[in-house]
C-alpha cells in the first residue's frame, strides 16, 4: 500500500497554528545550536508546517530509538482489545520457556504484561549485553532485579521487548505484520523497518524506522483519541489508558521531562492532558489532544531536554495565540555541508584506479571481540543493533568525472556508493547489518589524502575517513561527527554509571574510556594491491 500524504494547510495560521509563536520557536532551536533533523506541527488534521534540514528528505525513514515503545504499546492495546490476553495475564504464563531458564525464581511468576508495558517489571538489564545472540528472553529473564514487580518503576528497554515476544507467541506474527492492518495500513503508512532478534521477534524497545509524517499520522491519531479521519483505529479505552500517567517517575535519577509520569509505553509532559512519545537524539512526538494537535521531530540532538524545553516554552501560545495577519518568516533548518569542491589529483587517481585496499583484522580485531566493530556507520547507528556491521576491508576506489565510486566490505555485505567530488553529494542506498540506509556522499582531495564523508540520512551522524597513502601502505583514519565522546556525553561517568549497573565494572570502564574509543574506531593500517 503506498503511503498517503496528510492535508497541507495554506498556511500555519490557516490551521490554527500561531505563526509568531512558530517563528520564536525555531529560532531558538537555531540559536541554541540544536541539530534537528525534522521538525512537523500539524493541528486539526492538517499539516501547519514542515521543514527538512537537506540532505535528509522527508520520505527517508528515520531511526525512532524510545519512539518505538510507544508503536509496541499501540500493539498490546490491539491484542488487549481483541482478548488475544489480559494486562494481569502473567508474562511466564504466556511465554512458557521462562520458568525453564529461572526455575526458581519467584518473581518470575508475579510478572505481568501490565508490568512491561508501564516500565514497573523490575528488571535491571545492561546495555553491554551481546544482542547478537539469539537468547535475548533468556538473557531478560536472567538479569537482576532491581526490585520485585510492580513494586517500583525502572526504565528498561528490554520490557518492551518481551511485550513483542508476547505477542509474537500469541498471534504468530511479528508485531509488524499484526500492525499492518490495524494502525500502519489505516494511516496510510508504508511497511516500516523494525530491528529484530534472531528469531524474528521485533526488539520493541528501539529499532523502529518511520518518516516524520508517519510518525505525525500516529501522534496525531492518539491526539484525537484513537480516530483519523473519522475512522476509530485506534481501541479508544486503549488510546486513553496509554496516553495517561500509570507510574510515578520523579526520583533522584529521573528528573526535567522525566519526572511527569510514565504511561503504558507514552511519557507524560508538564502540561495536563499531555503525553509525548520520545527516543534518545531527540525524536519526539508530543500529543496535545486539548489542542487537536501533534509537534513532531526527529533529529541527533544528544541533549534532549533542551529540544523539549526549546518546543514547549511555546506551548500553549502555538495554539493560541492570534492568528491573522502574521507574516513573520520562519526561519528553516540549514543544510549540512558536504566536502566542498578541490582540484582532483589526477596522478592519485590513475595510482589508485581500480586497486584494492586490504586491512588485515590487527586493532580492529579488539573492537569486534569486545562487540563494539567498527562501521562504515557512526556507533550511535548500531550500538543497540542485533546484527552489527563492521569490519571493513576490501576497499575499491574508481574515479570518474561522476565522482569516486567507493566500494567495500563488511561481513557478508558488499556495498557501493557513488561519493560527489564536485561540492555536491550524491545519495545511495546501502545494507548493512541487514538494515537499508540511505546515504549521502562526497569526498574530495587534501593534497595526497582522500576525504570521504558518508552521512546516514535514516539516523544520527556523519562517518568520516581520511585515506592516507605512503607507497603501497595505506591508513584509514576513522572520525564521526558527532564524535563518539561527545555521543556518550562530557558526563561520561554518569552515562556510564546509568547504562552499567555493576558498579566496579562501571568505574573500570570510565577510567579505560579513551582506550575504548581508539577500540570502537582504530585506525585502519592496509596496503594497496
Amino acid at each position: 500500500m503506498p503511503a498517503s500524504r496528510m492535508p497541507r494547510a495554506e498556511s500555519p495560521a490557516a490551521a490554527g497554528v500561531s505563526q509568531k509563536s512558530l517563528a520564536d520557536m525555531m529560532r531558538g532551536v537555531l540559536d541554541e545550536g540544536l541539530e534537528l533533523h525534522s521538525v512537523m506541527v500539524v493541528r486539526h488534521g492538517q499539516v501547519a508546517y514542515a521543514d527538512t534540514r537537506a540532505p535528509y528528505g522527508p520520505r527517508d525513514p528515520h531511526a525512532l530509538f524510545s519512539v518505538s515503545k510507544s508503536i509496541a504499546s499501540l500493539a498490546v492495546g490491539f491484542a488487549v482489545a481483541e482478548g488475544l490476553f489480559r494486562l494481569e495475564d502473567t508474562v511466564a504464563g504466556l511465554l512458557h520457556e521462562l520458568r525453564g531458564y529461572a526455575p526458581g525464581d519467584e518473581l518470575l511468576a508475579l510478572l505481568t504484561v501490565e508490568h512491561l508495558i508501564a516500565m514497573r517489571a523490575g528488571k535491571v538489564t545492561s546495555i553491554l549485553t551481546d544482542r547478537t545472540k539469539k537468547q535475548w528472553v533468556r538473557d531478560f529473564v536472567l538479569s537482576e532485579w532491581g526490585h520485585a514487580p510492580g513494586e517500583g518503576w525502572r526504565y528498561c528497554s528490554e520490557n518492551t521487548y518481551l511485550a513483542c515476544a508476547v505477542i509474537r507467541r500469541v498471534t504468530g506474527e511479528s508485531v509488524t505484520d499484526f500492525l499492518m492492518p490495524r494502525l500502519f495500513e489505516p494511516l496510510g503508512i508504508e511497511r516500516p523497518y523494525w530491528e529484530h532478534d534472531g528469531r524474528g521477534v521485533e526488539a520493541g524497545g528501539w529499532g523502529l524506522y518511520l518518516t516524520t509524517e508517519d510518525l505525525a499520522k500516529i501522534a496525531y491519531c492518539c491526539a484525537c483519541g484513537g480516530v483519523y479521519e473519522g475512522r476509530q483505529v485506534i481501541p479508544a479505552a486503549w488510546a486513553q489508558a496509554a496516553c495517561q500517567k500509570q507510574s510515578e517517575t520523579a526520583s533522584d535519577e529521573y528528573g526535567g521531562m522525566a519526572a511527569n509520569g510514565y504511561g503504558y509505553g507514552f511519557w507524560m509532559n508538564e502540561l495536563p492532558g499531555s503525553c509525548r512519545m520520545d527516543g534518545m537524539f531527540s525524536q519526539f512526538a508530543l500529543i496535545f489532544p486539548e489542542y487537536d494537535a501533534c509537534l513532531v521531530t526527529t533529529g541527533g540532538e544528544i541533549d534532549m531536554q533542551a529540544v523539549y524545553t526549546a518546543v514547549m516554552r511555546h506551548v500553549p501560545a502555538l495554539f493560541t495565540g492570534v492568528y491573522d495577519g502574521e507574516t513573520r518568516e520562519i526561519p528553516r533548518l540549514p543544510a549540512y555541508a558536504p566536502l566542498e569542491e578541490a582540484p582532483r589529483n589526477p596522478a592519485m587517481e590513475r595510482r589508485l584506479q581500480g586497486r584494492c585496499l586490504r586491512f588485515p583484522p590487527g586493532a580492529r580485531q579488539l573492537g569486534k571481540a569486545m562487540g563494539i566493530p567498527m562501521s562504515m556507520m557512526p556507533a550511535a547507528v548500531f550500538f543497540m543493533s542485533a546484527d552489527k556491521a563492521g569490519g571493513i576491508d576490501r576497499v575499491h576506489l574508481r574515479f570518474s568525472a561522476e565522482g569516486l565510486k567507493f566500494s567495500w566490505s563488511e561481513g557478508p555485505e558488499r556495498n557501493t556508493v557513488l561519493c560527489g567530488m564536485d561540492g555536491r553529494a550524491r545519495k545511495c542506498k546501502i545494507t548493512l547489518g541487514g538494515v537499508p540506509f540511505t546515504l549521502a556522499c562526497s569526498a574530495a582531495w587534501d593534497g595526497n589524502e582522500l576525504l570521504l564523508r558518508l552521512r546516514c540520512l535514516n539516523s544520527i551522524g556523519e562517518r568520516r575517513l581520511r585515506l592516507r597513502f605512503q607507497g603501497r601502505a595505506v591508513r584509514m583514519i576513522p572520525g564521526s561527527e558527532p564524535a563518539l565522546r561527545t555521543v556518550i556525553g562530557g558526563d561520561a561517568e554518569s552515562f556510564i554509571k546509568s547504562t552499567v549497573p555493576n558498579e566496579l565494572l562501571a568505574k573500570l570502564i570510565n577510567a579505560a574510556l579513551d582506550k575504548i574509543i581508539l577500540i570502537a574506531e582504530p585506525v585502519h593500517v592496509g596496503i594497496i594491491r
